[in-house]
């Protein structure tokens, strides 16, 4: 590897041939948090390479161009950086303002009937004696199990945040560890950002994440709860670990809005890694409609995951029978659209992750619901970020009406005392989050030039 020589040279090369390789963890692009992540983090590369090309590992490249029109799909078969030049310029661009819009709009139109087809497939599958998966219950989910060929001509490989580092993931743990590895014995700088680790138990897991996370040049967290003592059991140096708080969260605290809102904002999300019987679903939709009477306030359903509608099968069937039901976004509403809606909420009840992010970000106080390890995790570390406004109340409570009635009541009435102080803890954990990634810029900026790199492209 060759060094780079005059500050002229180093400034070519970060503005024409900087490649950014991203692992964003989740390659269907439906769950709004993770892509509300991406966006925050595409927008900072940009900022600081403007002429690099970011490439995003997806199996929705028309969906992410319309999200994320800056960003380069990297999808199947080949897995690999489209043409240079300007023929490769236009093509993207074109591609851009003519298969992003066209691709968004047929997914909201489609993705309905396909969810309840695939979900008739499932309980056909169930009566017949059969289990079905996750993964068997799209037809096409077919995951690469090879490293992709773009990794090649990476200068970084940055794997985004999420909840993936975690029994309840193997699978796409195993493919960011695999990356990662794979690219760092081959001289490329690599990061992690805005990672939540755990639960791990999994004894081939660990014995991965023990041998690839020591290499990583660097990792940002976003909880300091459980993350760095899982990293220094697994061998990664303190001074490559940096708590920072999620990437989500400066996406959240931008769509704060000056007057203190008016509804309950409700997500209950039903999955294989969060089973909640029907007893607690019937408890939480009665207790929120009800605080919504005592208040006078409206119930605005909050939909983050459209992954098999899992969001919209849980949350919309608890607002029958509600005086003041709000709409939910569409089937292509943006992240930005549900955090809109969030912004108008006084106070959240939620079991998805990321709509906590966006209520605490903007300084609104919410109520944390889980049923298992890994919601317990990931609510009492994001109760940690903030120090306040977040209550944790676990639906297997055999208290459940009472606890979750005054959880609500107490989240209302503070709302406008805890404000200034959730606002305030969004901006250190922005600050900590964009400090992090000015080290993931030194790896690239102080590194050598990747083999391969051809000026003048």
């Amino acid at each position: 590897m060759g060094t780079i020589g005059s500050e002229a040279e180093r400034a070519d090369v970060a503005e024409g041939e900087i490649r950014v390789l991203v692992e964003n963890g989740e390659y269907w692009l439906r769950n709004r948090g993770d892509i509300a992540m991406m966006t925050t983090t595409v927008e900072r590369l940009r900022a600081r390479w403007p002429r690099a090309r970011i490439g995003v590992l997806t199996h929705q490249p028309g969906i992410l161009r319309a999200l994320l029109p800056e960003v380069e799909p990297l999808c199947g078969p080949e897995w690999n950086w489209g043409p240079d030049g300007w023929h490769g310029r236009v093509t993207r661009a074109a591609a851009t303002v003519l298969v992003g819009p066209a691709a968004l709009h047929w997914r909201a139109v489609t993705d309905g009937p396909k969810d309840r087809l695939r979900a008739l497939r499932a309980a056909a599958k169930r009566r017949s004696g059969g289990d079905v998966s996750a993964e068997q219950l799209a037809a096409d989910d077919e995951f690469p199990v090879e490293i992709p060929a773009a990794v090649e001509q990476a200068s970084l490989v940055l794997a985004l945040g999420g909840g993936y580092l975690t029994d309840v993931d193997r699978y796409q743990a195993h493919r960011t560890l695999n990356l990662l590895e794979y690219a760092g014995a081959q001289g490329i700088p690599t990061a992690l950002v805005g990672q939540g680790l755990g639960p791990l138990h999994d004894p081939e897991l660990w014995r991965r994440a023990t041998e690839v996370l020591p290499g990583v040049d660097f990792v940002a967290l976003r909880e300091g709860r459980r993350g760095p003592e899982l990293l220094s059991r697994m061998g990664v140096a303190p001074e490559r670990v940096l708590v920072t708080g999620d990437d989500a969260v400066e996406f959240g605290y931008r769509h704060r809005q000056p007057r203190i809102g008016e509804d309950i904002g409700l997500c209950l999300r039903v999955a294989d890694y969060s089973r909640v019987s029907v007893a607690a679903q019937q408890t939480l939709g009665r207790v929120v409609r009800s605080s919504a009477v005592r208040f006078g306030a409206g119930v605005q359903p909050l939909i983050i995951s459209e992954y098999a509608s899992e969001d919209r099968l849980s949350t919309l069937p608890l607002l029958a029978g509600a005086v003041d039901a709000r709409p939910a976004v569409g089937r292509g509403g943006t992240p930005g659209d549900v955090a809109r809606q969030v912004a108008r909420c006084r106070v959240l009840v939620t079991s998805a992750y990321h709509l906590a992010v966006f209520a605490l970000s903007q300084g609104i106080p919410a109520v944390g619901i889980t049923a298992s390890e890994y919601y317990d995790d990931k609510f009492h570390g994001l109760a940690q970020m903030f120090g306040t406004g977040l209550r944790i109340v676990h639906l297997n409570d055999p208290e459940l009406d009472t606890a979750l009635t005054e959880a609500v009541q107490q989240s209302w009435d503070e709302a406008a005392a805890v404000r200034d102080a959730l606002q305030h803890k969004a901006v250190e954990q922005i600050d900590a989050s964009r400090a992090g990634l000015e080290r993931v810029f030194r790896l690239v900026d102080s590194g050598p030039v990747r083999p391969g790199h051809t000026r003048g492209k």
